[in-house]
């Protein structure tokens, strides 16, 4: 499986000048028990059930158990914009029987975004790989009585601050995805962040919130439905997922480019043996026909890489988006 289209032109540039000095992209050498692994793996997913990080962990999860010979089981420990999660896999022990299941907001953005950290994943964390991508959707309730990205910029031109739009949380790509569009259409949307994805579509089903950036997962079955209206995907070219949805770029919103994706990492301190063999066995699960299109049928591209590949893309997702944190001027105490 071939890793995704760069978003950005300088991404190989910068994959070369951080690989080298990108300290979590190779974890301390130890030992690998000879024996390992010797009884079940856990796999901590720092959002709800029905999240796509849960869908994708149950997935590899499945397939993960008979190739280690161990039980791999799934633990939702959501809050805190995936923070408390992401934190009880960075002080596990790293013993190789803690697995995370994690996406950009608590492995990169919430460093800039919080003021204080539990953790710091580029020190705490070991990356395995890159998992899977997607794009994100704009989408709006059908109650709003807009079908377009224009028309919805015009409600909010007209009505600054009277709507909001929900998230899974501040600082993940569904958040920044919005702020950016903000940036760009000069509009003023109140931001309501959730747990997970289901929480924040059934905000907007219950009239609670108006509109969301999420993974086509969360939204499109309800747009199927009549409930949602799909107005934009936030790729910079039309999803094979999605590709009646129109990119913001045909929609007249330039620059409006977001690929939520999924990593797996373990605890800092890991055996490299441990990592490495985890590594194999789940990129091994990501290229399995099956699992590719059970990921596919949810809309999710699978991705496999290396630790040091992925480990350096972590750093290159932060030089991308704390600028826009930074001009968002968005803090968490």
């Amino acid at each position: 499986m071939t890793r995704i289209p760069d978003p950005s032109p300088r991404r190989g540039a910068l994959r070369a000048a951080l690989a080298a000095g990108a300290a979590l992209a190779t974890p301390a050498v130890h030992a690998q028990p000879a024996d390992w692994p010797t009884r079940p793996l856990r796999m901590i997913v720092p959002f709800g059930p029905g999240s796509t990080p849960d869908v994708l962990a149950r997935v590899v999860a499945d397939r993960l158990a008979p190739a280690l010979r161990q039980p791999v089981v799934v633990e939702n420990r959501p809050g805190a914009g995936g923070n408390v999660g992401t934190d009880a896999v960075a002080k596990a022990a790293p013993d190789g029987y803690t697995v995370g299941v994690s996406i950009t907001g608590p492995l990169v953005n919430n460093t800039v975004l919080y003021r204080k950290m539990p953790y710091d994943p580029f020190a705490d964390l070991a990356p395995v790989t890159l998992a899977a991508t997607q794009p994100n959707v704009l989408a709006v309730s059908s109650e709003l009585g807009v079908g377009t990205v224009r028309e919805l910029m015009d409600l909010l031109r007209r009505n600054p601050g009277r709507y909001n739009y929900a998230s899974v949380g501040a600082g993940t790509v569904a958040h920044l995805s919005m702020e950016l569009i903000k940036a760009r259409t000069g509009t003023y949307i109140v931001h309501v962040p959730y747990n997970a994805s289901p929480a924040a579509v059934m905000s907007i089903l219950q009239g609670d919130t108006h509109m969301a950036c999420l993974a086509p997962l969360a939204v499109m079955p309800q747009v199927k439905a009549g409930k949602l209206r799909a107005l934009a995907v936030t790729t910079r070219e039309r999803s094979v997922f999605v590709p009646d949805v129109p990119t913001f770029r045909e929609a007249g919103i330039a620059d409006i480019e977001a690929t939520a994706w999924i990593g797996i990492v373990v605890p800092a301190r890991t055996p490299a043996p441990v990592v490495e063999r985890l590594n194999r066995e789940i990129v091994a699960v990501l290229k399995e026909p099956a699992s590719v299109e059970r990921l596919r049928a949810v809309y999710m591209e699978p991705i496999a890489d290396t630790p040091q590949q992925f480990g350096a893309f972590m750093r290159e997702e932060l030089a991308r988006w704390t600028p826009v944190i930074r001009r968002a001027g968005v803090t968490i105490d």
